[in-house]
């Protein structure tokens, strides 16, 4: 079985009857709502975001980065496959040239490097230590080489000092180059970062011209290991020949046997060839040593920078928005899920089990601050003029329904004071009267009696008045409308009239009040500043409880409604006032 759960100015849900608090499902309603609510926390996020990536943008030291180009001439042979694989790691085996510290520390001196301090003792980016972290490097020196440095002899210590400086400087350095190979071709690109455009320039140029020279230094040094080696080749072929030719002048001054003289004969001319191939080769391995060749050349050297390549202005701040949206949105969800006021019908709804929850909007026509100051003039208000407040009329529908369940006398009670009970009250009233039923309006509120400030400040008879002889509900009961009466408070003393009302044992019986008005609205006071409610809410055929959107807690409101159902009042539904008007409509 099912109940049917009614909000006034949305849309009615069905509530299952047994359960409540389960999950309903997100629409695109809550997410508007969530959005309309929360949308400072995403929007101050984001700038508190965008401010530190500004902060960054404006203090972060310019970074200007050059690139040379070289070509590299593999040196390879066999079947095309065969070739394509040797190229590639021919290729790759110079990059790691390029890269090697003999390159770089070549490159940290001729450039003086090593001696600016700037450079030397600069602190590493943010990326390059997390580039260092991520690869495993560190630029400090390691504590035990500093240590071992220190006990050795003072006369190592100087140079174990300028050891450190070219070690920092080539970490340094290395932090601040990229070698890469240009998609498939022979063509490696060295760029260099720097905080001027000429240094990247200097930086990335020199680290060329560097590879170059270590390149054309390992060439020269094999092609010299290589001469050494022919050489004592040539040695060994020399006196093979030698020896052979010896055998056989011996063996012509006295042929014996043909055969053997032509074995002779070809093996001194096997000799002989293989002798002057290697002398060939010997004399061309010199003329390497001395006229070495590179397998690389500069194709394109490089030119100072036009803007700086970071930081990434338009990059950092786009990242810094998403980062600031996302982390906005997730404080934002935390806050929603955290916040326990009331803001949408179902939260009481479900939690309460209660027949219908009415949104009420904030009224523009503030009626010089007292909501019903008008009806003190007597008969003179138009029809017009009603509903005043954004939902009323969903309301005063509700409660014509409830009169024909038999529920007349009907008490308004806020859980906070300001919850606005009275105004509703007092408009309950004012649009039943219209309607054309006959209406008494009760302040009973001890509190804060803004009805009887505002309809009849001048009254000097009551409900207080009432309690004690019921004949002066005549007199004390003030005619507004031909339908509508209000009774005010009166001066209350020792005890509020809604405790003596409880006791039942007053000239005032509801029951009697039924037969001459056809609806009856009390006014009570908030229930967190008075015990009046639980007093008279079991008096009464029902309650209705009144919230403030947006401030009133849903731990408040089920507690006063556990509370008053305990002593046997009966909740007749809620409603949620000074609810925005978007949200209302």
């Amino acid at each position: 079985m099912t109940s049917s759960t009614i909000f006034s100015g949305v849309s009615p849900i069905s509530l299952p009857a047994a359960a409540t608090g389960g999950n309903s499902p997100l629409t695109l309603r809550d997410m508007l709502s969530f959005l309309r609510m929360r949308w400072r926390w995403i929007v101050a996020t984001t700038l508190v975001f965008l401010a530190m990536a500004g902060i960054y943008v404006l203090s972060a030291e310019p970074t200007f980065v050059a690139s040379t180009q070289l070509v590299i001439f593999p040196q390879v042979s066999g079947t095309e496959a065969q070739r394509s694989f040797a190229e590639d790691a021919f290729i790759e085996g110079q990059l790691e040239i390029a890269r090697s510290s003999d390159v770089i520390g070549e490159t940290v001196r001729a450039l003086g490097l090593d001696t600016d301090p700037g450079f030397v003792d600069q602190a590493p980016s943010l990326q390059d230590r997390a580039k260092n972290w991520l690869m495993g490097i560190s630029s400090e020196s390691d504590p035990e080489s500093q240590e071992a440095v220190g006990t050795g002899p003072r006369q190592a210590q100087p140079q174990a000092e300028d050891d450190r400086i070219q070690d920092r400087a080539i970490a340094t350095l290395l932090n601040m180059i990229g070698i890469r190979r240009v998609g498939s071709s022979t063509i490696i690109e060295i760029s260099a970062a720097a905080s001027t455009p000429q240094r990247a320039v200097d930086i990335a140029d020199m680290l060329a011209r560097q590879y170059i020279q270590k390149n054309i230094a390992m060439k020269a040094n094999a092609s010299r290991q290589y001469s050494e080696w022919l050489a004592r080749f040539v040695s060994e072929q020399q006196r093979g020949l030698a020896e052979a030719a010896s055998a056989l002048a011996s063996f012509t001054s006295n042929p014996r046997d043909q055969f053997k003289l032509a074995e002779l004969q070809s093996a001194t001319d096997a000799r002989r060839t293989l002798y002057e191939n290697t002398l060939n080769q010997l004399t061309e391995a010199r003329q390497r040593i001395t006229y070495p060749v590179s397998d690389a050349t500069i194709v394109s050297q490089a030119t100072l920078p036009l803007s700086k390549a970071r930081p990434r202005s338009a990059l950092i701040i786009a990242f810094a928005s998403a980062v600031g949206l996302g982390v906005g949105l997730a404080l934002a969800m935390i806050r929603h899920a955290g916040d326990r006021r009331i803001i949408r019908p179902h939260q009481i709804a479900e939690s309460g089990g209660l027949p219908f929850v009415t949104l009420l909007a904030t009224s523009r026509r503030i009626r010089n601050g007292h909501p019903a100051r008008f009806l003190a003039a007597g008969t003179g208000s138009s029809t017009a003029a009603y509903p005043v407040i954004p939902g009323m009329a969903e309301l005063s529908a509700t409660v014509v329904g409830l009169r024909r369940k038999r529920r007349v006398v009907i008490g308004i009670v806020a859980v906070n004071p300001g919850g606005g009970a009275s105004t509703i009250a007092c408009e309950l009233a004012v649009l039943s009267s219209i309607s054309g039923a006959h209406t008494l309006l009760i302040d009973a509120a001890a509190q804060k009696s803004s009805l009887s400030k505002s309809i009849a400040p001048h009254s000097s008879t009551g409900l207080v008045d009432v309690l004690e002889n019921g004949e002066l509900i005549q007199t004390a009961a003030l005619a507004l409308t031909p339908t509508l009466k209000f009774l005010p408070l009166g001066k209350v003393e020792a005890v509020t009239p809604a405790i003596r009302l409880s006791s039942r044992r007053t000239q005032l019986s509801f029951a009697e009040l039924k037969k001459e008005f056809d609806a009856i609205f009390v006014d009570i006071s908030a229930f967190s500043a008075s015990p009046d409610a639980n007093a008279i809410a079991p008096e009464l055929d029902g309650v209705l409880l009144v919230t403030s959107h947006g401030r009133t807690s849903i731990d408040d409101t089920m507690r006063v409604i556990d509370t008053l159902r305990n002593v046997g009042a009966e909740i007749l539904g809620a409603i949620i006032n000074h609810a925005p008007k978007r949200i209302e409509s």
